[in-house]
């Protein structure tokens, strides 16, 4: 595989507060240490009038040991981007490493479990986290080694701005980005045809949630758009709604929306419901309910992290002749609002 290494000329970003533009709430210094001009952030930073597409972005970032995200932003427009962070806590476990893109500032890194790996970074020192872009594909690199491929970049922005993202105090220092032309030559395997696919839902406006026992008094709810899933059949919710309680992780409030189909039949016929959904599901096969189930981040214990399978939950469905409506509360605190689900025969 040829890659986006090469010898492009890297333009340094001054860390200071002309060049960047602050996300309400972070909170920053800027430092020397080590003769670096450096930044410690908590939140967000954008780098004002620095448009980028392809090529290369990279920045040091020191050695932390305590719980942490340490990350770069790209193609930023409005709330919406792509994000890659290390977690240098975390060092040499499967999950170090992370890709996920953000949506209407809710990130969704609960359902890219393949988009995570292993790292290893320093104890002590800076560690380099560099990111080369052609196109839809990413390849990143830790400490100048190459750790993971993106290949299929989830925002479909072509182009937008960088920052810089940090969770719980990060230091940086040296960003610096070049645009270049060469590619990535990263063949992506073609998706395997899934029987029973559902590939296309109704998604209604989302809405504050609160458990109740009635869950019938939340269908009530006017559907306002068709959506798509991606070709696994994985619907991004956060992609078409904003959630109302946003961009706080698991200070976010619980939200739902109503996500719908209908299952046209020419007989009475049980048939399979295969699924999965971040983070809690109640499902109605024509009124009747049918499931509850709770997939949330640390539902389980305290490392279980929710990520979705597509077999991992079935229900029978009872159709009956002619249309059937099946619906879902999808029900969101944080780290990616989504649901996947096939029909077939028993």
């Amino acid at each position: 595989m040829s890659t986006l290494l090469g010898q492009e000329k890297m333009d340094e970003i001054p860390l200071n507060e002309n060049t960047l533009i602050f996300s309400k709430s972070t909170q920053y210094a800027f430092e020397t240490i080590d003769g670096k001009n450096t930044l410690v952030l908590n939140g967000r930073a954008e780098v004002k009038n620095a448009f980028f597409s392809n090529g290369t972005i990279t920045v040091d970032v020191l050695a932390n040991q305590k719980r942490s995200f340490a990350g770069i932003t790209f193609r930023k427009q409005d709330d919406t981007f792509e994000e890659v962070y290390i977690r240098m806590h975390k060092s040499g476990e499967p999950d170090a490493l992370q890709y996920t893109p953000v949506f209407n500032n809710e990130s969704n890194w609960q359902l890219y479990p393949e988009y995570q790996t292993v790292a290893i970074t320093k104890n002590e020192g800076w560690n380099t986290l560099k990111i080369h872009v052609m196109d839809n594909v990413a390849e990143i690199f830790v400490n100048g080694k190459s750790m993971l491929i993106v290949d299929d970049l989830k925002t479909d922005h072509k182009a937008g701005s960088i920052g810089l993202f940090a969770l719980f105090e990060n230091r940086f220092a040296n960003l610096k980005f070049s645009e270049n032309k060469k590619v990535i030559n990263a063949k992506k395997q073609d998706d395997k045809t899934i029987e029973g696919l559902i590939t296309e839902w109704q998604l209604s406006d989302p809405k504050p949630y609160n458990e109740v026992d009635d869950f019938d008094k939340l269908l009530n709810v006017a559907h306002k758009k068709n959506v798509k899933t991606e070709s696994n059949g994985l619907l991004l919710i956060s992609k078409y709604v904003v959630k109302p309680s946003r961009g706080m992780y698991e200070r976010n409030s619980e939200d739902y929306v109503i996500v719908e189909t209908s299952i046209d039949s020419n007989s009475e016929i049980i048939k399979s419901f295969s699924f999965d959904y971040s983070d809690k599901i109640i499902v109605y096969l024509n009124g009747e309910l049918l499931y509850i189930g709770n997939n949330g981040f640390r539902f389980k214990n305290i490392q279980y992290k929710g990520h979705l399978k597509m077999d991992t939950n079935r229900i029978p469905l009872k159709l009956k002749k002619g249309k059937n409506l099946l619906q879902c509360i999808v029900v969101e605190k944080a780290n990616g609002w989504g649901l996947m689900g096939r029909v077939t025969d028993l």
